[in-house]
């Protein structure tokens, strides 16, 4: 017998038959019709289960339908959309099943067994790709066991009667996939000429159950469960024996075989989260999860193998898993830690650049700094791990207020920036202005000097803008050059008239400059005297060779001077009597020292003598020295 199904089979199976709402007992399921039960009226019609493309239909043959006894194989469903009106389809259905149901029924009887057990071992792959939690399947498969036997008690030639048609085995049932609601509208009375085609169709040999991946592992399972003679299937567990379903109507491997397969379901799903978590990169979440998943899934499973072991297995994970766990939590930690500091690191440099002084901030560097500092913490907070809410909020308030302080600051700083160019270009205005006034000016002296005054003022006004400090500045130059490219040209003029009177200047220049050294006092100063006149009579020369001639003149001159100031010095009487007197004072002091000193000598005294010899070259050296002076001032 089938015991479930999956998206590609229609017969039911013990999940397919468990009631949703409501758990039916054993006995509830032995209320199944027998197959010789006579059609029941209209009016003991069961609501038709629903069915939908996504799900496989749940059969009910427990309450089979009264249009599924008289087709013989249409199973029992109910579309959510619109429910198939019974006392329209059953006159239809009686008509077809009169004619076919007594064929049926002998196809029904001479079908071999193992046709049935077959369509149960496609049913068993099913099941163990389904989920290992399905519910306990105790009372389905009694009531289809109670269907079976009638099937296959009643003879063909019982059949024949269109009032008493035999109920097709689920395993028959089990091939034909589930109809789509639009097959269970008006058109539903044709579906039923499939089913007895479809019974007949007896497989010429027994089909063996699907065997399990692991041979080995299935028949050491095997030994943990038992089956007794109603197909209740018990596993042995160290708190006693557990009934974990009933697949009645086959052998007792085969009923082993669903539940074994459960089993090592489960044993490969332990075995998979071993592997992945010695080698796979789960998150503490994921372990968590799966390790609660396992143990709900192991706890009471309808399965049959070493349950006590598998247990024990996934108690041994949870140990391993909290060393894991703890060892991710430690990276995770730690890459926490590393999140923080480089965050921390981003935020102190935006604090020291807030703190910078606004007079010597670069603004452009420093906003594009803060701009890439910004662009960082994005990029920390989407690719880097994620930090607690506390951490990451008091470290934002931080880099915020540090952002807010430097636009706070820029702002104040560009708005007393605005006002110093604006008082700036307002005085530089006046500026220009007075400059402008001044370029046509041919007093050049003086407005030579007005203009030095204006470069300084220009200078101490503070700067403008940019643009507006670049345009005042070359309408200040344009006025200043203006005057003084008109002063340079009048001087150029005037250099060129001034040329010869440099010839000539240069000529008495050559003639005063024969006179130095001065030999003839008397004679050079009155050629000096010529020379000067002649000088003042030549006229100006060019402003590039004033200072040239005129220095070599003075030359000249200050040679003239000095000599006649040493001559005077030499011929000066007070001069003279002053170098006689000093000449007879030391006179007479020397001849003292010589005295003392012949008289320390016949003393024999040599340090008296020695002192008196120093003393007396002194005063010699100074007698000569006022002797020479007193010569030189007799001329």
């Amino acid at each position: 017998m089938s015991e479930s199904t999956d998206s590609s089979t229609n017969g039911p199976g013990p999940a397919a038959n468990e009631p949703e709402d409501t758990a039916e007992t054993p006995a509830q399921a032995g209320t199944v019709p027998e197959a010789d039960a006579t059609v029941p009226d209209a009016g003991d019609v069961a609501p038709q289960e629903s069915v939908t493309e996504a799900e496989v239909a749940e059969a009910e043959v427990a309450e089979a339908d009264a249009t599924e006894v008289e087709s013989a194989e249409v199973e029992s469903a109910e579309v959510e959309s619109a429910e198939v009106e019974s006392a329209e389809v059953e006159s239809d259905v009686e008509a077809t099943v009169a004619k076919e149901v007594a064929p049926a029924a002998e196809a029904v009887a001479e079908a071999d067994a193992t046709a049935e057990i077959a369509a149960e071992a496609e049913v068993v792959e099913a099941v163990a790709e389904a989920d290992a939690e399905e519910p306990v399947a105790t009372e389905a498969p009694a009531a289809e066991a109670e269907v079976v036997e009638a099937a296959a008690e009643e003879p063909a030639a019982e059949a024949a009667p269109a009032a008493r048609p035999v109920v097709p085995s689920p395993s028959a049932l089990a091939r034909p996939r589930a109809p789509k609601p639009s097959a269970l509208r008006p058109a539903a009375p044709a579906a039923p000429a499939a089913a007895p085609a479809a019974v007949t169709q007896a497989a010429p040999a027994a089909a063996p159950v699907a065997p399990p991946v692991d041979a080995a592992a299935a028949a050491e399972a095997e030994t943990f469960g038992r089956v007794d003679e109603d197909g209740t299937v018990y596993v042995r567990e160290a708190a006693g024996e557990r009934i974990v379903g009933q697949f009645p109507g086959v052998t007792p491997a085969e009923a082993l075989a669903l539940y074994v397969r459960r089993y090592l379901d489960l044993a490969a799903k332990v075995g998979l989260f071993e592997t992945r978590l010695e080698s796979a990169d789960l998150s503490v979440k994921e372990i968590d999860q799966t390790l609660g998943k396992l143990g709900e899934e192991t706890a009471e499973p309808a399965a049959v193998g070493d349950l006590d072991g598998l247990r024990a297995r996934v108690e041994a994970l949870s140990g391993r898993a909290a060393e894991r766990r703890t060892a991710l939590e430690e990276v995770r930690a730690a890459a926490k830690a590393e999140a923080v500091a480089a965050r921390t690191e981003i935020v102190e440099a935006a604090e020291k650049i807030a703190a910078t002084d606004p007079g010597k901030m670069q603004w452009r560097p420093a906003g594009e700094e803060l701009r890439a500092l910004l662009d960082r913490w994005k990029e920390t907070q989407r690719s880097g791990p994620r930090i607690d809410r506390t951490t990451e909020e008091s470290l934002w308030k931080r880099f915020s207020h540090a952002r807010t302080a430097f636009d706070r600051e820029r702002r104040h700083y560009f708005a007393d920036l605005e006002q110093r160019n604006t008082a700036a270009k307002i005085e530089k205005e006046k500026l220009v202005a007075e400059a402008e006034a001044l370029a046509t000016s041919t007093d050049w002296g003086p407005t030579a000097g007005a203009y030095r005054d204006l470069m300084a003022r220009w200078k101490s006004a503070g700067r403008a803008s940019r643009k507006d400090d670049d345009a005042l500045w070359a309408r200040f130059r344009a006025a200043q050059d203006a005057f003084f490219q008109s002063r340079d040209d009048e001087n150029a003029a005037l250099d060129a008239e001034y040329g010869e009177n440099l010839k000539v200047k240069e000529a008495l220049l050559s003639e005063a400059e024969k006179l130095v050294p001065v030999k003839d006092l008397a004679a050079a100063k009155a050629a000096l005297r010529d020379i000067q006149e002649r000088w003042e009579s030549a006229g100006k020369v060019p402003r590039g060779d004033v200072q040239r001639v005129e220095g070599r003149l003075r030359a000249v001159e200050t040679a003239v001077r000095d000599t006649e100031q040493a001559q005077w010095n030499r011929s000066n009487p007070e001069t003279r009597a002053r170098a006689e007197g000093a000449a007879a004072q030391l006179q007479a002091a020397i001849e003292g020292l010589e005295a003392d000193l012949a008289a320390a000598q016949a003393a024999g005294d040599k340090r008296l003598a020695g002192d008196l010899e120093t003393a007396l070259a002194a005063r010699r050296s100074w007698l000569e020295q006022v002797v020479k002076a007193a010569e030189d001032s007799r001329g």
